[in-house]
């Protein structure tokens, strides 16, 4: 299971070098050296392209991060890609089916804290940890382009057998302090006499000739 989800932003030129090179090696800045750190193998990344705004693909993370000289890609800024990741490919679109981010960034969790017309300045850097959520709601949409019609999208809803295992044994928890499961039923009370009874003592109205004041002739 992937510990985190990433999305890796870069400019169109450095795309199109990791796409030639089939996928399988991502090239990232040292300044952002404390992230770059967790990724680990299994890790999901998304690739986006920042000056066309579209999400493009999706890969696999298939080693941590390490130090390499060789000038692959193109710096962007002042920094170049020192840090490298080997990938492994997942969901590849075609140029025609790069999905426009208007379309979805108003969906995600990662950018609330903008306004939605403002959703593109979450997206500033070139590496973000995402919400699982937000990766997976992109990567269903470029699943139903990739594979098409023949796509069946992945049924997140939890099974309703464990849903009420869940309730079940949520009913079976309840227990009072003497370890004993709680019932509806009323406790018993212990009267002066030592007797326990469920319900208070009710009133007898007394028995004729008995308690009845002596009538003076």
């Amino acid at each position: 299971m992937p510990s985190n989800f990433w999305m890796m932003i870069n400019n169109e030129e450095n795309f199109r070098i990791t796409q030639a090179r089939g996928f399988t090696l991502l090239g990232l800045k040292a300044q952002h050296r404390r992230k770059v750190q967790r990724i680990t193998e299994g890790d999901r990344i998304l690739l986006y392209i920042s000056h066309l705004r579209r999400f493009a693909a999706t890969a696999t993370a298939m080693s941590s991060f390490y130090e390499a000289e060789e000038p692959i890609w193109v710096n962007e800024g002042s920094t170049g890609f020192s840090y490298h990741i080997k990938l492994k490919p997942g969901v590849i679109l075609k140029d025609e089916q790069f999905i426009d981010a208007n379309l979805l960034a108003p969906r995600l969790e990662y950018i609330k804290r903008w306004n939605p017309e403002d959703w593109y300045m979450a997206f500033q850097g070139n590496l973000h940890l995402l919400p699982k959520n937000d990766f997976t709601l992109i990567e269903e949409e470029m699943k139903k382009l990739h594979f098409g019609k023949s796509y069946v999208p992945t049924d997140f809803t939890p099974p309703v057998n464990s849903q009420r295992r869940r309730r079940s044994g949520g009913r079976r928890n309840r227990q009072n302090q003497d370890g004993q499961p709680q019932t509806d039923q009323p406790q018993a009370v212990q009267n002066p006499s030592g007797q326990n009874q469920t319900d208070p003592p009710q009133f007898r109205p007394p028995q004729s000739g008995q308690g009845q004041p002596s009538q003076r002739n």
